[in-house]
């Protein structure tokens, strides 16, 4: 009589494979980039007007914020009559003072040689009647001689490099440097964007007196993204520079987009037991959005062509000596492996397998090393993991 028992117990067996075998660290993390910019203002003043709102992207100069500029205009004005009146000096100056001073001296050493003319003839010829009339004839020499030597220093301050020129392009300059200060506020009146991004938050509105060092806005910049993230410390040495990944923000958990390994941080968080790793996102997606939570898979490691199993079916696989039962011939054997990489419930078998044996389900927990066993079907999955 037959007896099926006889033929051992019925088992779905798992196959093992050759496939890649791609490692993944999981991490969840932020969008954040690399840098917010604070709006503010440079000037003190009341807010007329905010032609934005919290949210919106905008680009590099468009206009934020509008201040009333009453007060900048009214010394813009100012400051402009204060460049006319100046321009008005250099150009009496050089038009009517010095021409004056020119004329001066002309006219002065004409009479200087006319007074000395009469001197040298009255001098030479009879000679003057009385002392008094030789000192008065030398005192009119003297001021004729001096008023050439005023009308000389006229003429010389008020030339180009002169005293008085110096004097009143000095004025000019100032008047000059103090309008294009006052215009350069006027300009301050709007607040402009420094670059393109978007508006993360508003802490101002019409009719606020926007005050210098106070934050009126934050910029989130638009560009080059980075994905932060805390992985534990225990798997800092499977991390490295460069290593791709793909992130999925957890608003949109169906739209994943690459991104890269840029930076590992050197120090462990204490409190934590983590390590801060950054990942540069070349194309980030239109909605990403500064603190948006994501989740990362960072490919540690890959293996092409590997030796596949599945983790649930090996044996002290935690230990130095794992195994496997695998079937030879209608029985189990015991069969000691070699794990390399394990990812996601799988596992390369560096030795002990090939591709095409069929493994004993650790869940068979009666079959031991020897028994007859009858498979009854292969698992479907090339590589079953733990649920």
């Amino acid at each position: 009589m037959f007896r099926p028992w006889l033929l051992g117990p019925v088992i779905v067996a798992s196959p093992v494979v050759q496939a890649d075998l791609v490692r993944t660290l999981v991490a969840s993390g932020r969008a954040a980039t690399r840098f917010r910019s604070e709006i503010g203002t440079q000037i003190t003043g009341v807010v007329q007007r905010i032609p934005v709102r919290e949210g919106q992207a905008v680009r590099a100069g468009d206009t934020l914020i509008i201040l009333d500029d009453t007060e900048s205009r009214a010394l813009e004005r100012q400051a402009a009559g204060q460049v006319q009146q100046a321009t008005a000096q250099v150009r009496q100056l050089r038009e009517f003072t010095l021409p004056s001073a020119q004329q001066a001296l002309a006219q002065s050493r004409a009479s200087l040689l006319s007074i000395e003319a009469a001197f040298n003839r009255n001098l030479t010829a009879q000679g003057f009647d009385t002392q008094a009339a030789l000192d008065e004839a030398r005192k009119n020499l003297d001021v004729a001689r001096a008023a050439v030597r005023s009308a000389e220093l006229a003429v010389v301050a008020s030339a180009p490099g002169g005293s008085a020129a110096a004097v009143v392009s000095t004025q000019l300059a100032q008047a000059q440097a103090a309008f294009a200060a006052t215009r350069t506020r006027v300009g301050y009146r709007a607040i402009l964007a420094p670059r393109a991004g978007i508006l993360i938050a508003r802490n101002v509105e019409v009719g606020d007196v926007a005050q210098i060092g106070k934050a009126l806005m934050l910029l989130s910049p638009s560009g080059a993204v980075s994905i932060e993230v805390q992985i534990d410390e225990k798997n800092l040495a499977q991390v490295a520079v460069g290593q791709a990944a793909l992130v999925s923000a957890d608003a949109y958990p169906t739209q994943r987009f690459p991104a890269t390994v840029s930076f590992v941080n050197p120090g462990v968080d204490l409190l934590r037991a983590s390590v801060e790793v950054q990942l540069a996102v070349p194309d980030a997606p239109a909605y990403l959005r500064q603190d948006m939570t994501v989740s990362v898979d960072i490919q540690t490691a890959r293996r092409a062509g590997a030796i596949i199993a599945a983790s649930a079916d090996i044996h002290d696989i935690g230990t130095t000596a794992p195994w496997v039962l695998v079937t030879r011939s209608g029985h189990a054997r015991r069969q000691a492996v070699t794990i390399g990489l394990t990812s996601a419930g799988r596992a390369e078998i560096v030795h002990g397998l090939a591709a095409g044996d069929l493994l004993v389900p650790t869940t068979a927990s009666k079959v031991r090393d020897g028994h007859r066993i009858r498979v009854q079907a292969v698992s479907s999955t090339a590589a079953r993991t733990v649920p």
